[in-house]
Formats: C-alpha cells, sequence, structure tokens
C-alpha cells in the first residue's frame, strides 16, 4: 500500500482529537457569550470594590488618634465630643467582618450602622473646632483636616463604586441570561448587602472644616 493511501486511511481517525478540541473551543465561546462568566465576574468585581470601601474606612481610622490627640491640646473642656470620636472608633474598628458579610443583611447593616455612628461623632467634633480659632490654625490640625478631608472623599468614591459593583452583580442574578445560570452552575450564590445612602451623598462628601 502507498504511502498516499496509508495516510487516507488514517486520517479520520487522525482528526477525531482535533475535532473535538475544535467543538469543546466552540461551546466555550458560545457559552461565554451567553454570559455563563458574568456571575463570577461581577461577584469578583463587587468584593474588590469592597475592599476599597474598608481601606479608606481604615485610612480614616487611623487618622483620628492624632486628631483626637490635636485637639485635646487645645480644647480639654470638651471631653465628652473627643470621648464619643474615641469611642465610636473604637466600635467601628473592632467590628468583626463575617466572610459572608456581603450577604448577610444583619453583619452588614451593623457594620454600616458603625460607620455611620463615627461620622457623626466626627462631624460633631469639627463643630466645636470652630469655637477655637488658635486651635483652626495649628499646622497640626490643618495637616490633619487637609487628609482627612482627601479621605472623606475617597470613601464617598469607593462606596459609589461599591454600590454600582454591587447593582450589576444582583441584576445579574434576577435578569435573563444569567437567572438561568444562578439557578444551575451558581445556584450557591446570593444576592449582595449595598450602603443604604442618599442621593446628596452620593453626589459629594460633604465635609466642612472652616
Amino acid at each position: 500500500m502507498s504511502t498516499i493511501a496509508r495516510t487516507q486511511t488514517r486520517s479520520p481517525v487522525a482528526r477525531l482529537p482535533l475535532l473535538r478540541l475544535a467543538a469543546i473551543i466552540a461551546m466555550s465561546l458560545t457559552l461565554a457569550g451567553c454570559g455563563i462568566n458574568n456571575i463570577p465576574t461581577y461577584e469578583e468585581q463587587a468584593r474588590a470594590a469592597f475592599s476599597q470601601v474598608i481601606n479608606q474606612y481604615k485610612r480614616r481610622a487611623d487618622l483620628i488618634p492624632n486628631l483626637v490627640e490635636t485637639v485635646k491640646g487645645y480644647a480639654r473642656q470638651e471631653r465628652d465630643t473627643l470621648t464619643a470620636v474615641v469611642e465610636a472608633r473604637a466600635r467601628a474598628s473592632q467590628t468583626k467582618l463575617p466572610d459572608n458579610m456581603l450577604t448577610n443583611p444583619e453583619a452588614f447593616k451593623q457594620f454600616q450602622q458603625n460607620q455611620n455612628a463615627l461620622s457623626s461623632a466626627l462631624s460633631r467634633l469639627l463643630v466645636v473646632v470652630e469655637r477655637y480659632p488658635d486651635l483652626k490654625s495649628n499646622q497640626n490640625y490643618l495637616a490633619l483636616q487637609s487628609q482627612l478631608e482627601g479621605t472623606e472623599n475617597r470613601i464617598a468614591v469607593a462606596r459609589r463604586d461599591y454600590i454600582e459593583a454591587v447593582r450589576l452583580y444582583n441584576t445579574e442574578l434576577k435578569t435573563v441570561p444569567g437567572v438561568f445560570w444562578a439557578r444551575t452552575l451558581y445556584s450557591d450564590r446570593k444576592p449582595m448587602e449595598t450602603f443604604t445612602i442618599t442621593a446628596d451623598e452620593q453626589k459629594a462628601p460633604k465635609v466642612k472644616f472652616n
């Protein structure tokens, strides 16, 4: 038998692995086009966005001890206000973050309440500072003021980005074709919690020092 004949005899069998590979590739592309990867992709994006929120809250918490010490040097009589800030910071910093927090309504609510309480305590402290012109001109305070204002801006942006990421993820779980994948391949995925935030807060952070 000639070399050509032998090659032709084996060619259908030899082509089977290639045909299988081509079929797998075509199926993968088809499934990808149907949004099979959207749910895990949006989930990772939301988790990454929340990590940025945590980072900015931590940045704020790290600034507070120096802020409190600086204010204390000029306004010791404002003990109650300073104590409220310290205690609110402690509660916010010591909040346990369970692995399922983003899908745990109670844990997420507690996290948000603690951070909001710290924001309120800081706001009251900044109002108190208005009574002390010498403190407002202190260089250390001015530096902390600038850093805190920048951090509040970053917090607002990070929260906004997280809210949008969660919106995409939760929408994918409820709409076609994502709802089909959520009921089959991703049946363990749950909607994520998000911040309750007013329209005004989404536009811009309201932190005023002067």
